[in-house]
C-alpha cells in the first residue's frame, strides 16, 4: 500500500518523537525550538494537533499519565516507524527555496546598505547560536549536527554577501 502524503509537520512530529519517546506535545515543542524549528518554521499548535492526527492514523500510541497533570505522552508505532523510515529514504528532489524578507525587499528597490546592517547583526547572531549548538551535540546524532553544519555555511554565506553590500563593494 502506497504511503500516504504528510506534511513535514507530521515528520518533525515523527522523527522527534521517534528521538525523544515517550514524549508529550509539549517536550516535542521544547526540543523542536533547539533543533528543527532552525531549519523549518512550524507553529507550536500545530505540534499538539499532529500528534492527535498521527495517533488517530494509528502511526503513535496515545497514552494519558494516570496522575498529576494527565498529560498525553506519545510513542511511535511500527506503522509510523515504516512510514518514517520510507519517508527518509527518499531523496528530495524539491529546490530549495528562499523566503526572505530582506532578500525580498533588496529585489523591490530597497537601499541595500540600509538593510545590510540589520541583516549582518541578525546572521551573526544566528551564526553564533548554531555554533553554540554544535559545541553542544557531540553526543547528537550525526542528522542534528549535519543540519547544523547546513545552517551554519549558510549563515556564513549570508554574512559574506550582507558584508558586501554594507561595505558598497557589490558587484
Amino acid at each position: 500500500m502506497p504511503r500516504q502524503s504528510r506534511s513535514e509537520a507530521a515528520y518533525i512530529v515523527l522523527g522527534l518523537v521517534e528521538y525523544l519517546q515517550p514524549a508529550t506535545p509539549y517536550d516535542l515543542k521544547q526540543v523542536a525550538d533547539r533543533t528543527t524549528f532552525n531549519f523549518w518554521s512550524v507553529p507550536h499548535t500545530r505540534l499538539y494537533t499532529e500528534c492527535t492526527r498521527l495517533a488517530e492514523a494509528g502511526l503513535l500510541n496515545e497514552q494519558r499519565e494516570q496522575t498529576g497533570r494527565r498529560r498525553k505522552l506519545y510513542t511511535i508505532t511500527p506503522e509510523g516507524q515504516r512510514e518514517l523510515d520510507e519517508w527518509r529514504s527518499e531523496p528530495a528532489t524539491q529546490e530549495y527555496e528562499l523566503w526572505d524578507p530582506a532578500t525580498l525587499k533588496l529585489f523591490l528597490g530597497a537601499d541595500p546598505a540600509v538593510l545590510a546592517e540589520s541583516q549582518v547583526a541578525t546572521h551573526r547572531r544566528r551564526l553564533e547560536y548554531y555554533e553554540q549548538l554544535m559545541t553542544l551535540a557531540e553526543q547528537a546524532p550525526r542528522g542534528y549536527r549535519l543540519a547544523l553544519e547546513a545552517g551554519i555555511g549558510h549563515q556564513r554565506e549570508f554574512i559574506r554577501f550582507w558584508t558586501t553590500l554594507q561595505d558598497g563593494s557589490e558587484s
